[in-house]
């Protein structure tokens, strides 16, 4: 073989250039893949992405629906906390005020029981002493008698002769000053 036709050869068997009839059914495989892809495909993948983006955007919305839903329900939370918070301070301010007055009333009623105490001791030592008095009056009557029965040499043994005497005795007792309480 002679080059020109090993050149020949070589030309018409180039592995890069390919045959007509290899470029005809490529362009017919590649037009009917162009329509398949352009008329059935392209619209389906259009439409999924459109119900894509509707979905996204509404869950957006749903979602900054829902946050300013929260954002609602925070703040009435909040309200709800500072006035529970009001209504605690009030109660405990309350509860102060019940307190002092409880006390109060019963600082006074401390007060007028030992008042009450103290008026009964009086009463008490008034008594006391009233019922030593009518003792001593009569220790001193009797004392008395028996003194005068032997200074004057007579028995006072008669009652009413006796209580002349004796009260006479305490009269004179009391106007001289010397009077025993």
């Amino acid at each position: 073989m002679t080059q020109a036709a090993v050149v020949l050869a070589a030309e018409t068997n180039n592995p890069l250039i390919p045959h007509v009839y290899e470029l005809v059914v490529g362009g017919f495989a590649f037009l009917l893949v162009f329509i398949v892809v352009g008329k059935i495909l392209t619209p389906r993948i259009q439409k999924t992405l459109a119900e894509r983006t509707e979905a996204i955007e509404g869950g957006i919305q749903k979602a900054e629906n829902a946050q300013a839903e929260a954002q609602a329900v925070l703040q009435q939370y909040r309200d709800q906390l500072n006035e529970a918070r009001q209504e605690a301070a009030r109660l405990r301010e309350e509860a102060r005020e019940q307190g002092a007055q409880i006390k109060a009333e019963l600082r006074e009623e401390a007060q007028a029981e030992a008042r009450r105490i103290v008026e009964a001791a009086h009463a008490q030592i008034e008594a006391d002493k009233a019922q030593a008095l009518a003792q001593l009056r009569s220790e001193i009557g009797r004392l008395s008698t028996d003194l005068a029965g032997r200074i004057v040499g007579e028995s006072l043994e008669d009652d009413a002769r006796q209580r002349r005497v004796v009260d006479r005795f305490l009269e004179e007792l009391e106007g001289s000053g010397t009077a025993v309480r």
